[in-house]
């Protein structure tokens, strides 16, 4: 007598049947074979029919989906798979290293009072300027902290005279270029990789000593930049004629 997953093995489902069993349109099934995700059915005669192995392959396609991952790059995810040059429990494990954050910074709600904890301070106007610097976002009796690690330094900075507005466009400055070095990182990684030139024995521990590694590495880099900048602003004689403010006599 054959067992319940020997009988599902030999089960054979039409399209419709397919979709069904796999909650997904008859329509999406069709995007999938026509994106090569999905294996192609076997035809007898006029009637495409489907086995177990494709009701599989969508239920991991919903997963890759889940993951965020675009229909064309889950084709090449399941290609390597199918080939052997990818052990898909590796991949999710490589996957979650990824996704991982490299900064302990999250976007936060906050109410009123919950900012002016965070910003420590209650100076009139504070919450007006925040909004305008866009370091925070306001959404009726609630305000949208993105970063909270740069509020605090953009707090920090206006406490010694660098005001909210300079601080921003400063914030702003460094995304835009970092941001454009970190492309031109993960392009150079993948690049040597397609050339044989990387080959860890793990993927997985590779990510994550790169973590810390790779902050450290720019805070080495941009730190040492600013040094050599601030020398030669030193040198020129500019910073003499920044304005200061003057002190108070006790």
């Amino acid at each position: 007598m054959a067992t319940p997953a020997a009988e599902a093995e030999r089960r054979e489902y039409t399209i419709d049947e397919l979709a069904s069993a796999a909650r997904v349109p008859s329509r999406t099934i069709r995007f999938y074979q026509s994106r090569g995700a999905l294996m192609a059915p076997a035809i007898r005669g006029r009637v495409a029919y489907y086995a177990q192995p494709h009701l599989e392959r969508l239920k991991l396609i919903a997963q890759l989906q889940d993951k965020g991952l675009r229909i064309d790059a889950i084709r090449d995810v399941l290609g390597s798979i199918d080939r052997g040059e990818l052990d898909l429990a590796e991949w999710l494990g490589v996957e979650q290293q990824v996704q991982a954050p490299w900064a302990n910074d999250q976007a936060r709600t906050v109410s009123e009072g919950e900012l002016y904890e965070m910003a420590g301070t209650r100076r009139p106007g504070l919450l007006a300027d925040l909004v305008r610097t866009e370091l925070v976002e306001r959404h009726r009796d609630v305000y949208l902290v993105t970063s909270p690690a740069l509020l605090a330094i953009a707090i920090k900075l206006e406490s010694a005279g660098i005001d909210l507005e300079t601080a921003a466009q400063a914030s702003a400055l460094i995304r835009k270029h970092v941001a454009r070095a970190a492309g031109e990182l993960v392009d150079l990684f993948v690049k040597r990789a397609d050339q044989g030139k990387l080959a860890p024995r793990d993927t997985g521990q590779l990510f994550q000593t790169l973590r810390p590694l790779g902050m450290e590495a720019m805070r080495v880099i941009f730190g040492r930049a600013m040094e050599k900048e601030l020398r030669k602003l030193y040198e020129s004689g500019r910073m003499a004629r920044m304005p200061s403010r003057k002190r108070t006599k006790p």
